[in-house]
């Protein structure tokens, strides 16, 4: 089958940072899925892999964590899906990734993919909704429950992948005031269309912009990306007791500074549940279930932002060299072999 691997860490912009390769089928076992890869997405774990992860012993590195596909074949102890399905998921960091015609994966991280998308809309969404659902519900503990309350979120980078579909989920699931943060006119435009109530500009400092909103503190905070940068200003504008939930992997950061609150600091690593074969891993195929209905009945809506084209090495490069840039807005989707 086709694949678009890796051999040596290079710059996006090398031709030989990704390339076109055959490899021999996947085999399912177990609760193993076998799906005919239909549209795949990038999101910023295949960069920093890229960048980063040496491949073993000359043996190719193939990325994608984010496919909308059919079930080929299942293995011996499968139980959700059978073949004809259409499915969507982001698959685990310990195995192969989907940029390949085939991939296999286990079931119980998958979910049934929304019928009112096609395969491009559906792939932009999975580790992205994964994320930010988890982060919402599982680290912040907030409440679903769409009443109105005194509490407010702010998202910083809410007009990225997991910022697109955190902001929709808090607006549309919970009775927070949503506040994202994005610094072009055109980001802005797109946070404020997929439903927050205030956005204000990351490049200035996040308490000074709150405070021009007519906020002191938040409830909240989602730390997305640059918390190097924003962890200052994100220990003053937290709420005493107030719970910060991070996603990036920030050199260094000073703890310290949310003592005198009281404030939690949370991590959310959505592998973490694949990567540790955890007895509730199947909460991320009930919630990739539970998000396709929101979708269905139109309460939430795709982040595609770019469509590259075919998958193949030289559109995943460009791809690549675009997610590294910092100016992707929603997500970058290619379709078909």
């Amino acid at each position: 089958m086709k694949a678009i691997a890796y051999f040596k860490n290079l710059p996006a912009d090398h031709p030989e940072a990704l390339q076109d390769i055959t490899v021999d089928d996947p085999v399912p076992g177990g609760h193993d899925l076998l799906v005919d890869v239909h549209a795949i997405s990038v999101n910023p774990v295949d960069v920093k892999i890229r960048a980063n992860r040496a491949a073993k012993d000359g043996q190719p590195e193939i990325l994608g964590w984010d496919a909308a596909g059919i079930v080929r074949a299942v293995g011996a102890k499968t139980s959700l899906f059978k073949p004809g399905d259409r499915v969507w998921y982001a698959g685990a960091l310990t195995r192969p990734g989907a940029n390949s015609e085939r991939h296999v994966v286990d079931e119980r991280i998958v979910g049934r993919m929304p019928d009112s998308l096609d395969f491009a809309q559906a792939a932009a969404l999975p580790l992205t909704t994964i994320t930010a659902w988890e982060l919402l519900f599982d680290r912040l503990r907030v409440l679903d429950n769409a009443a109105p309350s005194q509490r407010s979120l702010l998202v910083i980078g809410a007009a990225g992948g997991v910022g697109s579909i955190l902001v929709q989920l808090a607006r549309q699931l919970t009775g927070l005031t949503v506040i994202g943060t994005a610094s072009r006119p055109e980001t802005q435009a797109w946070v404020r269309e997929l439903g927050a109530h205030h956005v204000i500009d990351h490049s200035k400092p996040l308490t000074e912009e709150l405070a021009r909103i007519g906020f002191d503190q938040v409830s909240y905070i989602a730390g997305l990306n640059q918390t190097d940068k924003h962890f200052p200003q994100m220990a003053a504008a937290i709420a005493p007791q107030g719970k910060i939930a991070l996603i990036d992997d920030p050199a260094a950061i000073d703890v310290r500074l949310l003592k005198g609150k009281s404030a939690s600091l949370h991590w959310e690593f959505m592998f973490a549940r694949p990567l540790h074969n955890t007895p509730d891993m199947i909460a991320q195929h009930e919630l990739l279930n539970e998000a396709a209905r929101l979708i269905d009945n139109g309460t939430l809506r795709t982040t595609l932002g770019e469509h590259y084209g075919t998958i193949n090495a030289a559109n995943l490069r460009r791809a690549h060299a675009f997610i590294e840039s910092g100016k992707a807005q929603g997500k970058v989707v290619l379709e078909g072999f």
